[in-house]
């Protein structure tokens, strides 16, 4: 491995272990509140309707560019995840986006499937960590696009919170639909 490989996956796995303690101290309530971020410069794109999917793409498109991602804070924090029912992909973490309230327009993670060699961007998925940390209890499950969150779940790392999430598969058709937690036309 040539030293620029060599450093590049040092800063990924220091960023990969930020992301888990970040994601591991989100045990304190987060508020399911959406607030909406006004696009900002001259040229613009003409603003989609509040609370669509439109808005989801819109406000992720530029991400089909992994540096784009990474350089609005969001770092890998998986392998291609798949089960039988289907894949989620790589999951891209931008622990700021976790640890706030809900907001459409920027979603915790991005899901990517590695395709060719090169990451394809398929959705996105949005998070709240439980209010009280009870697998029994749902009284603060959230909703967004009219879709209650799946959830309560443990968390999927080692101190990360019991949490609710939503996949919007924004980029990829997904014959479960586009709020299933699998997307069973695609692999790893």
């Amino acid at each position: 491995m040539n030293p620029t490989t060599r450093a590049r996956h040092a800063r990924r796995a220091r960023r990969r272990r930020t992301a888990a303690v970040v994601l591991g101290g989100l045990l304190a309530p987060l508020p399911a509140v959406a607030s909406t971020l006004a696009p900002t410069g001259a040229q613009a794109a003409p603003e989609p309707k509040p609370g669509t999917l439109a808005t989801v793409r819109a406000v992720t498109a530029k991400y089909h560019d992994v540096a784009a991602a990474e350089a609005d804070g969001y770092v890998p924090v998986s392998d291609c995840v798949e089960s039988p029912a289907g894949a989620m992909g790589v999951h891209y973490m931008n622990p700021a986006r976790a640890a706030a309230s809900i907001d459409l327009r920027k979603p915790a993670f991005l899901l990517y499937l590695p395709v060719e060699g090169e990451l394809r961007l398929v959705g996105v998925e949005y998070f709240q960590a439980d209010r009280d940390q009870d697998l029994a209890t749902d009284d603060d499950r959230p909703s967004l696009l009219g879709h209650e969150f799946d959830g309560p779940m443990p968390g999927h790392g080692t101190g990360a919170p019991v949490h609710y999430d939503l996949h919007v598969w924004t980029w990829a058709h997904n014959p479960d639909g586009m709020f299933a937690e699998f997307n069973p036309a695609l692999a790893c």
